[in-house]
């Protein structure tokens, strides 16, 4: 079966960039959460982590 799925993307014209997009997008995605996680102000994170603690009615 993989041979006839490799046989039908050697014939595609233009394919070869996919894999290269898709690493791109892969990188460039999780650099930039892993700026958004480092660079997250530390008083905002507490606040949140004590949400779940906080005793509110909201009936």
């Amino acid at each position: 079966m993989f041979e006839q799925i490799k046989h039908n993307m050697e014939t595609i014209v233009g394919i070869e960039i996919y894999p290269i997009l898709s690493l791109l997008i892969f990188f460039f995605f999780f650099v930039g959460l892993a700026f958004w996680v480092f660079s997250y102000q530390k008083e905002t994170i507490q606040e949140m982590s004590n949400i779940p603690l906080e005793e509110t009615s909201t009936l």
